[in-house]
């Protein structure tokens, strides 16, 4: 089912645009240290790999670009912010990839390397991400067959957990950036703030923002669905017919058809 994650993508050698591509994006992830101190190796193998992860690009870790090139990047990006200018035309800015994916492609691609996230068992008994995602998209579809942004939250909104699991709202975010709408993007960008877990509550003054919010009625929706979705052995489509039903979405007779 997912032969294309079973063998990674061996980034070439020789291929500089590639190379470039993920040491520019990992110099934006770099931390910047209060006490101006460089990062650390660590923080350097971190930031390659996130930067693959969310540009699309399964590397083996030796053929990740070295921490010079990652440097030479982030002297470039030092360069421009105290220039302001945009004199070095030989380095565009990194794309995302859906200005290069059919956006159902690019849902594929995220999905799928949820299959081999395991999950805490005290939280999610059920099993994978992937099947955890799949679960409450089904569920969704029951909810609110015709409502696609909201659907694409349901599916969509673990995603981030195969590229960043200490952080996996914002590398969601990160990494659907471009193919989803403003309401999606708010749902996943919310949806573990009413998580009712110790430590997670809100502060009232946060917590009433969201009430005011005109989505915060669909967030405890899709709330609902991401708790009710955690039954182990619950039977779920694919990937393939969880898209196709999205895709299928945009054809509607119905919306065609004109008043009688």
């Amino acid at each position: 089912m997912h032969d294309r994650f079973k063998k990674p993508f061996r980034a070439d050698k020789a291929d500089d645009r590639v190379r470039r591509q993920i040491a520019l994006e990992a110099a934006r992830r770099l931390p910047k240290h209060p006490d101006g101190r460089a990062p650390t190796d660590a923080e350097f193998y971190v930031a390659k790999r996130k930067a693959a992860a969310v540009l699309g690009h399964r590397v083996r870790p030796g053929d990740l670009p070295s921490d010079d090139e990652v440097r030479a990047q982030l002297a470039i990006l030092n360069g421009q912010d105290d220039d302001e200018s945009d004199d070095d035309e030989d380095e565009p800015p990194v794309p995302s990839l859906a200005d290069h994916l059919d956006r159902f492609t690019l849902y594929k691609l995220r999905l799928e390397p949820l299959e081999s996230v395991k999950q805490n068992v005290l939280y999610h008994p059920e099993g994978d991400a992937l099947y955890h995602s799949l679960q409450v998209f089904e569920r969704a579809r029951e909810a609110r067959p015709f409502d696609e942004e909201f659907l694409l939250a349901a599916l969509l909104h673990d995603v981030g957990k195969a590229i960043d699991p200490a952080d996996h709202v914002a590398a969601a975010l990160d990494a659907l950036r471009g193919a989803i709408t403003e309401r999606t993007y708010w749902l996943i960008a919310h949806h573990m703030d009413l998580l009712d877990r110790p430590g997670r509550s809100l502060k009232p003054a946060q917590r009433r923002q969201l009430e005011a919010h005109e989505f915060y009625d669909d967030l405890i929706a899709l709330r609902d669905l991401d708790n009710a979705g955690r039954v182990p052995g619950v039977p779920v489509g694919t990937i393939d017919d969880a898209i196709m039903y999205l895709k299928g979405l945009e054809s509607e007779a119905y919306l065609n058809e004109k008043p009688s």
